[in-house]
């Protein structure tokens, strides 16, 4: 979890490693009701309060001198509703536990993230998404949720109720109260064929408005210093499940992916100029592959290697100029990159401060092995990915202020003018708010 073990006090770390906190109280309440009173009872101290998932952000958002209050507790389904094809679930709940919970039921969400350890209500706080041409981010599948706000009332929101709320609060940054629970739009389970397969980037980037058009999930990792990429295609299957081999996916999802990906890394860290021959027999052991499974067997992947990573969305049409920008930018620094740099795609969505708000988005994804000193080449990216309106994900390394975000954001003085409305004495503020949000 990123805690340590002393109980009420001591030091909060995320995953990356790259934050620290020390908050003044670490709280796990059992019920929204043991919540909404911390809540109020932190507001009577002057204390400020931030609930935390499982730490996967690498920005602050979730740091906090103040009450750290943990969703240990606050997990489970709460409802289904088949009639209406919805589930409630309590916001503390892991991603991996809602997935086989939803399977076991025959359920499954539409589109989801590579990675499933985060909480519900971290993931779709900070905006966590996957890919895909007509499905967005998870939050963009929320129906309802319920938040306790500063002054420690319980608010629904959906469409219906509390609207100018909802359109705000599924990608809510913890900035206007504590989420406790959503209800997301769930369909019958279904299954998707994964066809993974290794395809020149100059290729990949001419043709990616059709691979874009052809399937409903398209994605590709490219490998700096080479002209290499893995493609990889996840299309609705009517069956029969040919799930990867239990000795095949160790291989390649542990073995390769994870244990000598590591180990690559390491070397990286300790002899930068190996990188790029090292980049180049990566690419090249890459082999096509194709499966069939449920969802979220396809849609996540165990990521063990640790790293840290930005992240900025720019609009979809700017995709291939933006790449080509970041490979001339790379080759002419002398930077040394040993991690694939990832490529993913959403369709506009109606969520505030969404990075696919308003405009149909591709996403590029820069990433460092943890313990490699990354700002040189993730400021060189930022300064391509600023210059075509890049929205930085909320949770990964960026420094872009209010005054940047204002700019790209449509909607976001709206954003601004309900959180003054609904939390006026900064009950929720941290550093990091404080620098995105004015």
């Amino acid at each position: 979890m990123g805690s340590t073990a002393n109980g009420k006090h001591g030091t909060w770390r995320n995953w990356g490693g790259n934050v620290t906190a020390r908050p003044a109280r670490q709280v796990t309440p059992a019920s929204v009701e043991e919540l909404a009173a911390e809540v109020r009872a932190a507001a009577e101290r002057g204390q400020r309060v931030k609930a935390v998932g499982t730490g996967h952000s690498f920005t602050s958002v979730a740091a906090t001198d103040g009450v750290l209050i943990r969703p240990d507790l606050l997990t489970g389904i709460r409802a289904i509703d088949r009639a209406a094809m919805t589930v409630t679930v309590e916001a503390g709940t892991p991603l991996k536990r809602l997935n086989a919970a939803l399977a076991r039921e025959g359920l499954s969400l539409t589109n989801m993230g590579d990675i499933m350890e985060q909480t519900l209500a971290g993931a779709t706080s900070t905006g966590t998404h996957g890919t895909g041409r007509e499905s967005g981010s998870i939050a963009a599948q929320i129906t309802g949720l319920e938040l306790v706000t500063a002054d420690g009332s319980v608010l629904t929101c959906s469409a219906g109720q509390n609207p100018e709320i909802f359109a705000a609060a599924r990608i809510g940054l913890g900035a206007l109260g504590v989420v406790t629970a959503l209800t997301l739009a769930v369909e019958p389970l279904f299954l998707l064929t994964a066809r993974e397969e290794p395809m020149p980037l100059d290729r990949v980037l001419a043709e990616f408005d059709q691979l874009w058009a052809e399937n409903e999930h398209f994605e590709f990792y490219w490998f700096p210093h080479t002209g290499s990429t893995n493609t990889k295609r996840n299309n609705r299957s009517e069956g029969p499940a040919q799930p990867v081999g239990r000795v095949a996916g160790w291989f390649e999802d542990e073995f390769l992916s994870n244990g000598v990906f590591q180990a690559v890394q390491w070397v990286g860290r300790a002899a930068p100029v190996s990188v790029p021959a090292i980049a180049r027999v990566s690419s090249r052991a890459l082999s096509a592959r194709s499966y069939t499974d449920i969802p979220y067997r396809v849609f996540t992947s165990p990521r063990r290697v640790r790293f840290v990573e930005m992240e900025y969305a720019v609009p979809r049409a700017a995709v291939a100029e933006t790449l080509r920008e970041l490979r001339a930018v790379i080759e002419r620094s002398g930077l040394r990159v040993s991690f694939p740099v990832e490529v993913r795609t959403a369709p506009a969505d109606d969520i505030a401060l969404s990075t696919a708000s308003g405009r149909d988005s591709a996403y590029i994804a820069v990433h460092m092995f943890r313990g490699t000193p990354y700002q040189a080449y993730f400021s060189a990216a930022e300064r391509v990915f600023t210059a075509h309106e890049g929205r930085p994900h909320w949770g990964k390394v960026h420094t872009r202020d209010a005054g940047y975000l204002e700019g790209v954001y449509p909607r976001f003085t709206e954003f601004t003018a309900l959180r003054n409305r609904l939390d006026p004495e900064r009950l929720f503020q941290n550093d990091y708010l404080r620098r995105v949000l004015g």
